[in-house]
């Protein structure tokens, strides 16, 4: 019985890349170095800048550092708001900051469309701002938009009072964010059986949503007793 010929195709030798493909490559692996760097680097600078805008006009002129020395430093902004913002939750602590706070409450609920603005907001404020509580500090999998079909979702706790009396049942808080914006999305009440927890981090989860399912977690290799990787 006569063999067959061996194709071509695989007598060929592979070709080297030219002078272009070697650009090519090049050029993208250093877009894959520089791109992260470059915009953090620009976020960064553009939201003390934008920072700065806001808080440095309530500054007096003749108090501010370029009068001095003829320069304005970025991120001067940020600074006083931090500043700013300790020194009022010190004195709100205090007995006389809760004073002032109580009296200013009161004056705010006297007014009918600005008691309910300040009311939301405060609520809102002390949900996600709580550290008694731990808010989107799991991430997870449930079956959205329908059996089947999975979400990724950041537990946000379990349900509490009429949503429990109506359903009857243990019930978890699910926000479902959307790609690429995780700021927007669905939030879903789910049975906790139904819910399947993960073990990657929330901050690995955002990236996989923001990226679009492109960026996913790194996990370490299996080791055995002796240290050494399982993984030829």
């Amino acid at each position: 019985m006569r063999v067959p010929d061996p194709s071509p195709l695989h007598l060929q030798p592979r070709s080297k890349p030219g002078l272009l493909a070697r650009l090519r490559s090049s050029f993208l692996a250093g877009l894959v170095v520089i791109a992260p760097i470059g915009i953090t680097v620009w976020m960064i600078w553009t939201l003390t800048g934008w920072m700065d805008s806001w808080v440095l006009p309530l500054i007096p002129a003749r108090w501010r550092p370029e009068q001095y020395i003829g320069i304005d430093l970025r991120g001067l902004g940020v600074l006083v708001f931090l500043l700013f913002t300790v020194l009022i939750g010190w004195m709100a602590k205090g007995y006389v900051g809760r004073s002032f706070l109580r009296m200013g409450e009161q004056l705010v609920n006297r007014m009918p469309i600005v008691r309910s603005i300040y009311g939301a907001l405060k609520q809102i404020a002390e949900t996600i701002l709580s550290q008694d509580e731990a808010r989107f500090d799991r991430a997870c999998l449930i079956e959205y938009p329908r059996k089947g079909l999975w979400g990724v979702g950041f537990v946000a706790g379990p349900a509490r009072g009429e949503l429990v009396e109506r359903t009857r049942q243990d019930l978890i808080a699910v926000f479902v964010p959307t790609t690429p914006n995780p700021t927007s999305g669905f939030l879903i009440y789910v049975p906790a059986s139904d819910v399947t927890f993960l073990d990657m981090s929330v901050e690995d989860a955002a990236k996989l949503v923001i990226s679009a399912g492109l960026v996913y977690p790194t996990t370490p290799e299996p080791r055995n007793s002796s240290g050494k990787s399982t993984v030829s």
